[in-house]
């Protein structure tokens, strides 16, 4: 079943056609893979699916219902969640307060209060510096506290935008076990991300955008088999992605 169906969704900044005529479909319990380029529009695929910004064409489906003219809070309260590139924390307020924020919309204190424990369970770092500002964290730690600032959302499908930017190899690797966890968990996953050969290993489907087109879709393996995505994004000699 899909949970998430993205039918020929078109945005312009202005006279500038960011996406045009895009579909992709994430289903349920799935990760979901979009590969391109920077200005490629894989961002504003991302706030375009959460309504940020307005579809000039085209609708997006959540769990089967049409959510194109709902705004961001009523698609977070269906159960999306996006984890914005740069993480976009809070370095003012402690580890504790960013993670809470995520909950903003629940009024279930008792169980948001157990969430937050799994959370700082998942992420010891975290748990040590619950009660520090955020502005301590390392690059990796503040991604985890994005996602799990996320997470408290109980969201159905997160979106991740390029997740591993700025971060050392360590965290690359602890980031991309941890997307295969959340979603052995049966959570889905839209991963937007520059590092082709880990998103491809991860990933049950790949789209690749091309200044706001679909050029590629389909099974990451052979996705990662095209010469065409070889030259542009993988490089030669680059591992192709582990069978699920």
């Amino acid at each position: 079943m899909a949970l998430l169906e993205v039918s020929g969704l078109s945005v312009q900044y202005g006279r500038v056609s960011a996406l045009n005529g895009v579909s992709l479909t994430v289903p349920e319990g799935r990760i979901v893979t979009v590969l391109g380029a920077n200005g490629a529009g894989k961002s504003t695929l991302l706030r375009a699916i959460l309504g940020a910004v307005p579809a000039r064409a085209g609708g997006v489906t959540f769990a089967g219902t049409d959510v194109t003219r709902e705004a961001p809070h009523a698609r977070i309260a269906r159960g999306m969640a996006l984890v914005p590139e740069g993480r976009r924390i809070l370095i003012s307020l402690t580890v504790e307060e960013n993670l809470l924020l995520g909950a903003h919309m629940r009024k279930d204190a008792a169980a948001i209060r157990r969430e937050a424990e799994a959370i700082y369970d998942r992420f010891p770092n975290l748990a040590e510096r619950r009660r520090m500002a955020a502005s301590c964290l390392s690059g990796g730690e503040q991604q985890m506290l994005a996602i799990g600032r996320a997470m408290m959302a109980k969201p159905r499908l997160i979106m991740l935008d390029e997740p591993s930017l700025g971060l050392s190899p360590l965290f690359v690797s602890r980031l991309f076990s941890l997307i295969r966890e959340l979603n052995a968990d049966g959570l889905s996953v839209l991963l937007v991300e520059q590092n082709t050969g880990k998103a491809l290993s991860v990933a049950h489907g790949a789209t690749v955008l091309e200044l706001g087109r679909v050029i590629m879709s389909g099974d990451p393996k052979t996705l990662a088999a095209d010469p065409r995505l070889q030259a542009a994004y993988l490089g030669e000699g680059a591992a192709a992605p582990s069978p699920h």
